[in-house]
């Protein structure tokens, strides 16, 4: 198997943790070594495109999907988001572009459902984060002199807030796989059996790690 490597990161995002282009290389690589998959180019962006019409504002991406496809390669990316955050977006490189890409993150055997599940996920993330920003900025631009996390107060309402961007973040993952769970429990599976059968599927947890019996039964008690 070949693969063409592509990073990105926005402008924002330089020089956060994680997020480097370095890092980013450095992970792929390595997962394409453990992988046995050969390495033919590496194309790497700095953008801030967001919207239907992205991929005009990538012109790496656009070469990097053109090169993959002449020479029948995968793009390889180390997470979802670096493709885009956008579930449209994501989908429209699948059924137009007709390049196979693998994400290091969630392993070479994601098919194109995991796929759009992540997206999802990422897309509901990013709007979370942004609706999160403004509530911020309102309160400073309201009193420039209070800092949004100011006092004790302003501390507990902002550790609630974000306890309950959790818990909501945590029962969209579970109604995501909460079908394939409850399948196998009609089917008879115990829970290591569909702990098991989520790993060899690829779905990785909410956190990115692996399913076990205990992570099953915390699923279910959302139910």
């Amino acid at each position: 198997m070949k693969a063409i490597i592509y990073t990105r990161v926005s402008t924002a995002e330089q020089g956060k943790s994680g997020l480097g282009l370095k890092a980013q290389l450095d992970s792929v690589t390595e997962f394409c070594q453990a992988e046995n998959i050969e390495v033919v180019a590496h194309y790497e962006e700095t953008e801030t495109g967001k919207g239907s019409n992205a991929l005009d504002k990538r012109p790496q991406l656009a070469e990097a999907l053109k090169h993959a496809k002449k020479i029948g390669a995968h793009l390889v990316v180390a997470k979802l988001d670096r493709l885009s955050r956008n579930v449209a977006f994501i989908s429209l490189l699948m059924e137009t572009k007709k390049v196979p890409f693998i994400v290091a993150q969630l392993g070479k055997d994601a098919d194109p459902f995991m796929m759009h599940l992540y997206a999802a996920l990422s897309e509901k993330e990013r709007n979370l984060i942004s609706e999160r920003t403004k509530a911020a900025l309102a309160i400073i631009k309201k009193d420039p002199n209070r800092l949004p996390l100011g006092n004790r107060t302003n501390l507990d309402e902002a550790r609630e807030k974000s306890n309950a961007t959790n818990r909501h973040e945590a029962a969209t993952f579970a109604n995501t796989v909460m079908d394939t769970i409850q399948q196998s429990r009609k089917q008879g599976d115990s829970l290591p059996a569909i702990a098991a059968k989520l790993n060899s599927m690829g779905v990785k947890t909410r956190r990115g790690g692996k399913w076990y019996a205990s992570t099953v039964t915390n699923i279910l008690k959302r139910a």
